[in-house]
């Protein structure tokens, strides 16, 4: 059973590094590793990582080509889904964060493992210790769905990955490049911190506070800062 939970998670990890695209900055049309790479990177057997990246492939997230390798897909080739959430506004996008990622909570709280926890730390310290924004940001995307990811709930992450399309929006990263200076994202940071605090005593008003106080930070941030 244990050793079932711990490839599920390291399947979760495999899938929100290739999305977030975190870790070795891939972007779009950049060879990814090779599956036995992945496999003894994720400690996951062979076939575990050829079924996750089929499910990548088919999702439209990236290509494989036949004695080439693997690559990060194009926009594209991206599914319709993926395609409709790059299309949100961020206002759109914000509104959706504000209703959904505070009821996440309830499921993270009591699903959360202490590897989660793990992953959740190593997120916030990579983020600290960026260097530019867009690694800054990289990091913060994987930290949010590792969230998703301890919700233990595959409906909870499919909407986290939306958000993580949506957030490629040009319109967000206009807003985003304006706004976020080094003082904001040292307060953004801080309430990461305290999420993951919260989290961690299992404590899920204080968790669902602590997610709503810095949605709506970065919401007024983002739209009137």
């Amino acid at each position: 059973m244990a050793s079932r939970i711990r490839s599920r998670d390291s399947t979760r990890d495999l899938r929100a590094f290739v999305l977030s695209h975190a870790g070795d900055g891939a972007t779009t049309g950049d060879r990814l590793p090779t599956e036995r790479a992945f496999a003894e990177r994720f400690g996951l057997p062979r076939n575990a990582v050829r079924r996750t990246l089929a499910d990548l492939e088919a999702e439209g997230r990236i290509r494989r080509e036949v004695g080439r390798g693997t690559f990060v897909a194009a926009p594209s080739q991206a599914t319709a889904q993926a395609a409709t959430a790059r299309r949100a506004s961020p206002a759109e996008l914000m509104e959706a964060r504000l209703r959904i990622e505070p009821a996440a909570v309830e499921l993270i709280v009591v699903n959360a493992t202490p590897a989660d926890y793990d992953r959740m730390d190593h997120c916030l310290d990579r983020s600290e210790r960026a260097v530019t924004l867009d690694e800054f940001e990289s990091w913060d995307a994987a930290f949010h769905l590792t969230l998703a990811a301890a919700a233990r709930n595959e409906l909870i992450t499919r909407i986290y990955e939306l958000f993580h399309e949506a957030r490629q929006h040009a319109d967000f990263g206009k807003l985003r490049d304006r706004i976020v200076t080094e003082t904001l994202r040292i307060e953004y940071q801080k309430q990461h911190r305290a999420i993951v605090e919260a989290l961690k005593k299992r404590d899920a008003t204080a968790a669902r506070q602590a997610v709503v106080i810095h949605l709506t930070y970065a919401h007024r941030n983002l739209f009137h800062g």
